[in-house]
């Protein structure tokens, strides 16, 4: 089935780059855009999309009340509302998800994340920007007494992983994306998502936050 896709945001040229990533893909369509809060809410009471993008800040209503509204306690069924903004602010993405939304990406995470997050949604799956969910991580094991403690699943890290793909890991929990990891380590992303996939079936974790977790409990993520 094809993805029905609403881009709310007020500057046209995102809503133009935007529509051309999700229009290439073979699953999505793009079939409204609106340039301000209360355009979209009426965007999705009218076309009825599977996914609404949301930018923060727009005219008339923010993008946390279109979430909060479209999304939050007592709303009716509609679309999953995924945050897509340039704000890398704590208070927004606990507000975003604490009213509903099923996502939170920041626009410099590139083409790639956008439409992992259309994708992430409609399976139920909330994705947040690398950058935002490493820093949670981080923030929560560094308040943990523990943090740097060992034990049958993380001790001897060297022994579970090769140095590359420490390295890998390392700046995965760092919260950079794979093209940055990339160009740190001068190997191609390509290269970088081989041995994602490797330490995730050598450390038996399901994804690059499992990575990053294991990281932080193995005391090989920097603080």
């Amino acid at each position: 089935m094809t993805t029905r896709i609403v881009i709310a945001d007020d500057q046209e040229l995102i809503r133009h780059g935007f529509r051309l990533v999700l229009d290439a893909q073979p699953d999505m369509t793009v079939v409204g855009e609106a340039a301000d809060g209360v355009a979209a809410l009426e965007a999705a009471r009218l076309l009825r999309p599977d996914v609404l993008l949301a930018d923060i800040r727009m005219p008339g209503l923010d993008g946390l009340e279109v979430v909060r509204r479209l999304a939050g306690p007592g709303a009716e069924p509609g679309p999953r509302v995924v945050v897509v903004t340039t704000f890398d602010h704590d208070e927004y993405v606990q507000l975003a998800l604490r009213d509903g939304a099923a996502g939170y990406l920041l626009k410099r995470a590139g083409p790639t994340l956008l439409v992992e997050a259309v994708r992430a949604a409609m399976s139920g799956e909330a994705l947040l920007s690398p950058s935002i969910t490493m820093r949670l991580l981080r923030d929560r094991y560094a308040r943990t007494t523990d943090v740097r403690r060992t034990d049958e699943r993380t001790d001897r890290p060297a022994d579970r992983l090769t140095e590359r793909e420490k390295d890998v890991v390392r700046l995965v929990a760092a919260g950079l994306t794979n093209a940055e990891i990339g160009a740190e380590l001068f190997i191609s992303p390509g290269t970088v998502k081989t041995h994602l996939a490797s330490a995730q079936r050598r450390l038996g974790v399901r994804n690059r936050v499992g990575l990053a977790a294991w990281a932080w409990r193995a005391g090989l993520a920097e603080a």
